[in-house]
């Protein structure tokens, strides 16, 4: 009888490290690895790092000894951004066999069991990100048949004062329209009902095309597609959502009326100092005209607190921003400094309490504004459609169309299954309803 190989893959970061790894567990499962979780004793292991913050390249560091300590006699195999800024610093690490490159994940699970059947020399594989094509990976359908993350793109050409990812990812990289239109039929066909459309820049997907394509474009195609019944998008620039693309999208059933909007500040200041693209002006613009055209679309955004030279003033725009623009949610980060980046070296730093109070302001103006929100949709309307994904301390828990979460009181599992619910009542962070 054949040894059962067992591997795991660990993920640090963002939605597109999420997507990549899990194309590296389906790959290294059809290759005949038991996938586990990264606790169990495994034969492999795959950490995938994030280095967005000082704090994510401590995680990674941490993940990885911890794997190796975990088992000595196991393949390490380390990517991410953090293996792609810092190569050497990664295969220094006693234990690592092998470090490999953003844009070439998808090598991944065979060089896996290469290295398990016969162990070489560590050693590291990074292509160019910034000459080179996207690197194509496939995934299925999760095994809850509810959300699917698809990657489009990868790469950014913008130079944010304060981000070490362009280093990491490369220059805008876009998978061809062929390529993602046959992952989203292969998913739909096999049961899930949403997908969520990401990448490092998603709203730049296209632009490496000489044909004009755009993702608007990408969108109009998907919306066609039997068995997908929910389309989602990840970041989204405040500049990308121009009166154009606005007007491809506006009329798409299975878009849903909720995007996540790479703020970052509320005050033109600010913006300038981080070097956005874009000033708080052409964002309102652009916000307003969206919420104009889809109606009672929902927002959240990216927001930094405590930027270098950021005033009380400054601050204080910024809250007064999001005051009026009345977000769903907010997901608030305390500036971190990352070596390599325009910011680290900028004068006026801000005292680390300072950026810690700025960001309960506006955690708390936020839990406010969530609860109100709930409560103008709750008079609004009497039931939603809601996708269910999860069960919680006896709720099935899923989303509306515009991302408010809702909670059913039942112990039956209804992940999968998009049901309308009657609404009841709310807090700050649900609605709360019974199945009609």
């Amino acid at each position: 009888m054949d040894k059962i190989i067992k591997g795991s893959v660990t993920t640090l970061g963002c939605r597109v490290n999420q997507y990549e790894s899990d194309a590296i567990m389906q790959e290294l499962a059809s290759l005949g690895v038991t996938i586990c979780s990264p606790s169990e004793i495994c034969d492999i292991y795959v950490i995938n790092t994030c280095t967005v913050t000082a704090e994510s390249d401590r995680k990674s560091r941490q993940l990885i000894r911890r794997c190796i300590k975990k088992n000595p006699q196991a393949v390490i195999i380390v990517t991410g951004c953090f293996a792609q800024v810092n190569p050497s610093t990664v295969l220094a690490i006693e234990g690592v066999d092998f470090v490999c490159g953003n844009n070439a994940k998808s090598l991944i699970a065979k060089k896996a069991l290469e290295l398990y059947k016969s162990r070489t020399e560590p050693c590291a594989y990074m292509p160019d990100i910034f000459n080179s094509k996207f690197d194509t990976m496939r995934v299925g359908a999760p095994m809850t048949r509810t959300r699917a993350f698809i990657k489009i793109e990868d790469g950014c050409d913008s130079k944010c004062a304060y981000c070490i990812i362009p280093k990491a990812r490369g220059n805008v990289r876009s998978n061809p329209r062929e390529y993602v239109i046959d992952e989203v039929k292969n998913i739909a066909s096999e049961g899930c009902r949403e997908i969520v459309l990401t990448g490092i820049e998603t709203a730049a997907y296209g632009k490496d095309f000489k044909n004009g394509y755009t993702l608007g474009d990408l969108l109009i195609e998907i919306n066609e597609i039997d068995g997908i019944d929910r389309i989602r998008l990840g970041s989204l620039d405040p500049a990308s959502v121009t009166r154009e693309f606005v007007d491809k999208i506006k009329g798409l059933d299975k878009v849903m009326n909720h995007f996540h909007i790479s703020m970052q500040s509320g005050c033109t200041r600010t913006l300038n100092m981080m070097k956005r693209k874009y000033n708080i002006d052409m964002a309102k613009q652009n916000l307003d005209y969206l919420r104009e055209q889809i109606p009672e679309t929902m927002l959240s955004a990216d927001v930094i607190t405590g930027f270098p030279d950021e005033r009380d003033e400054d601050f204080y725009e910024t809250y007064k921003f999001f005051e009026k623009e009345r977000f769903l949610h907010l997901h608030i980060f305390p500036y971190s400094k990352r070596k390599g980046t325009v910011a680290f070296e900028m004068a006026n730093q801000v005292d680390e309490q300072v950026k810690k109070d700025r960001l309960h302001a506006l955690s708390a103006l936020q839990e406010r504004i969530k609860e109100q929100l709930h409560g103008e949709f709750i008079k609004k309307h009497e039931q939603v459609s809601v996708l269910f994904e999860s069960n919680a301390d006896g709720y099935a828990c899923g989303h509306a169309p515009n991302f408010m979460e809702i909670r059913v009181k039942t112990e039956n599992d209804l992940s999968g299954q998009i049901l309308n619910v009657k609404l009841l009542s709310y807090d700050k962070e649900y609605l709360y309803g019974e199945i009609i």
